[in-house]
């Protein structure tokens, strides 16, 4: 298998030279018999024909804003330094390695929260997205939230996780199990408080 795959990655080069083409063409021929003999005893059914087009993305951009609007208002920009889209039979989503930062707007145009991360990843059939790594949500009060990751459904306009989460506030701090809130971080749940520390000013 290894001479297939050395022998595919020569033609890709471009030959310009006559006799180097012989030599392509006799070495196929070989890698052709070896591949063949190799091959010929096993279960054709399990063998995989990898290419490596399936793990390069359909497009690749920097610096990219994303707008998302609703009946004509926008209601969510994404800004990432990096996005990666891939589009195939085992994927369809944008990855963002670099992280983004998400501000939400009201019908007003103005600014409810935002979100913060190292990491993202958008599956675009279900259309919601998977922030981590140091994620942070502010909202217009100026309460925190700090977890390690976030999914936000586009549809619902929600935001949820289930990891553990610090809810920073002017007058105390949260540490909870698992959250759930709309997307301006003014309505929250957390399912599981595990420490309330007030702070005293």
């Amino acid at each position: 298998m290894a001479w297939f795959f050395l022998i595919s990655g020569l033609l890709s080069i471009n030959m310009t030279n006559s006799t180097f083409k012989k030599t392509i063409l006799i070495a196929v021929f070989i890698a052709k018999i070896v591949l063949f003999q190799s091959c010929k005893n096993d279960n054709i059914e399990k063998i995989q024909v990898l290419t490596a087009s399936d793990n390069l993305p359909l497009e690749v951009g920097t610096n990219i804003i994303l707008n998302y609007t609703d009946s004509g208002f926008v209601k969510a920009k994404v800004f990432a330094p990096m996005l990666e889209r891939y589009d195939n039979e085992k994927s369809n989503q944008s990855i963002m390695k670099k992280g983004i930062t998400a501000y939400f707007y009201n019908k007003d145009k103005k600014i409810t929260s935002y979100i913060k991360s190292k990491y993202a990843i958008r599956n675009d059939r279900l259309r919601t997205m998977t922030v981590k790594n140091e994620v942070i949500v502010v909202n217009i009060k100026g309460d925190t939230l700090r977890t390690e990751s976030l999914v936000w459904d586009e549809k619902t306009n929600k935001i949820n996780t289930s990891d553990n989460v610090k809810i920073t506030t002017p007058d105390e701090i949260i540490y909870g199990e698992g959250l759930e809130s709309n997307t301006a971080f003014s309505e929250y749940k957390i399912f599981k408080i595990t420490g309330i520390l007030s702070i005293k000013k």
